[in-house]
């Protein structure tokens, strides 16, 4: 018998032993009593050989894994002779005739930076027609992670790919699914599922989505009476994937500029104009659906609640009992209820103080928090006018998502951009504003595209307050 069988044998002795134990302790619960002497002893001897075979298992573990290391360094010995020898040290080399892969170090780095490097990258390296592994090279020498994901973004034996744009999401997308974790929380759709916040009901696109819109009665009934019909309302909806893009304008010194900061400003850019219209479009009342563009918000079409008072604490108060209020009339518990505000207003909470100096609401702060037990989101981009601020609560769970997780990136420098936030320039016959060469201008423009959508699962899924001036 070898070792490995042994290892077999022992593990299904020990499952065996494990299974009398327990059913030993499984007897006495459920005769609600403690056991008896016999079966204490039994229990015992039980547990003690158990224990044996767990170390004894656990030796004969150790050996195999040593046999087996043993095993794998000989036949990579040797394969050595066979083996190509690669590495520019001689410590590489060496490492390579040894079987061994080198090392990859990755150098820390804030979040979404990996991706402004790389993206900085394909745009040099197109814009001088050059291999983009060189300018890996050249730009990060110190950084081997940026190398091989150039080296992934270029198809042997050429120095460019048709498939520019399909490179930034592949299997080497470390950088890009880091840049994604960077954009997350500073949009109000990705702080739902973190922190404590619920999460929203995240669903796949293009796919029937059924949902019960009204619940049905049962009846009594007397003897030899008809049954009454029970009624059930239900919606059927898909999630079509929708396209949010924006366009970060750079000069060409900024891209050639190999520093820290330029990364960061690159980064910063493409993440911002993405965050910022997806919270604007997410939550501004005045946001109607737009078919095969954009979903209406979640508070579209909705009927506001006026805030009460000047904004004291009871003033507070009475405004989340008006917003429970909503969901309770509809027979629809908020269990997973947020409150969405911008930051002006959650500050002016957590300034709030009775009688006696002590804070009103003292779990909340500018930046999130809980209030009365409710997570809250803070945005910047929350709509407020001369009466004042919005208030949103939204229960999580009944709101869609669709997300396919994913950043498309592409880049010119020959284009005519139109340098407008509601350009004109997509029919045959433009009119507007005059179109700006970045060619003459010496600068690149970078296009940023992610396909989201979200829908309201039932009406009743959200409530709003309007003019709220809480701790004016």
């Amino acid at each position: 018998m070898n070792l490995k069988e042994q290892i077999a044998k022992l593990r299904k002795k020990l499952e065996v032993m494990q299974e009398k134990r327990d059913e030993i302790n499984d007897k006495a619960l459920g005769e609600t009593r403690t056991l008896t002497e016999d079966e204490a002893k039994q229990y015992d001897e039980t547990v003690g050989e158990i224990k044996g075979l767990k170390s004894e298992l656990k030796r004969l573990e150790e050996l195999l894994a040593e046999r087996e290391a043993e095993e794998a360094e000989a036949k990579a010995a040797e394969a050595a002779n066979a083996k190509a020898v690669e590495g520019d040290t001689e410590e590489k080399a060496k490492k390579s005739r040894e079987g061994k892969q080198p090392r990859v170090e990755v150098a820390k780095e804030d979040k979404g930076v990996g991706f402004a490097k790389f993206a900085r990258i394909l745009v040099t390296s197109k814009m001088n027609h050059v291999n983009p592994i060189d300018v890996a090279k050249a730009q990060y020498p110190d950084d081997q992670r940026i190398q091989n994901v150039a080296k992934a973004a270029v198809a042997a034996g050429t120095t460019s790919n048709a498939s520019w744009t399909g490179n930034l999401v592949g299997d080497e997308s470390a950088v890009f699914a880091d840049f994604v974790e960077f954009l997350r929380p500073q949009t109000i759709l990705g702080r739902f599922g973190s922190g404590g916040v619920p999460s929203l009901r995240t669903v796949p696109f293009r796919v029937p989505l059924i949902g019960q819109t009204s619940g049905g009665d049962g009846y009594w009934v007397g003897e030899g009476k008809a049954k009454p019909l029970t009624k059930f309302d239900f919606t059927r909806t898909t999630l079509e994937p929708l396209k949010v893009a924006n366009i970060a304008v750079l000069s060409e010194e900024v891209l050639m500029y190999s520093s820290p900061a330029a990364d960061v400003l690159i980064r910063d850019q493409l993440a911002q104009a993405l965050a910022a219209r997806l919270d604007v479009d997410f939550i501004d009342p005045a946001k109607a659906a737009v078919s095969g563009v954009s979903p209406a918000s979640i508070t579209n079409g909705l009927t506001p609640i006026t805030a009460s008072g000047t904004g004291t604490a009871d003033d507070v108060r009475a405004d989340l009992r008006g917003l429970y209020q909503n969901f309770i009339a509809a027979n629809n518990t908020p269990s997973s209820a947020v409150l969405i505000m911008n930051g002006t207003t959650a500050l002016a909470l957590s300034l709030m103080v009775n009688a006696l100096g002590q804070p009103e609401f003292p779990s909340v702060a500018m930046s999130g928090g809980t209030l009365n037990g409710v997570p809250v989101i803070v945005s910047e981009h929350i709509p407020t006018d001369s009466t004042g601020s919005i208030v949103v609560m939204a229960n999580a769970g009944d709101i869609y998502l669709g997300d396919e997780g994913g950043v498309m990136v592409d880049m010119s420098r020959e284009a005519s951009l139109e340098m407008d936030n509601a350009p004109t320039h997509d029919s045959d016959t433009p009119t507007g504003s005059s179109l700006v060469s970045l060619w003459q201008t010496n600068s690149v423009a970078m296009r940023a595209e992610r396909f989201i959508n979200w829908k309201l699962r039932r009406a009743s899924a959200v409530a709003y307050l309007t003019g709220v001036n809480w701790g004016a």
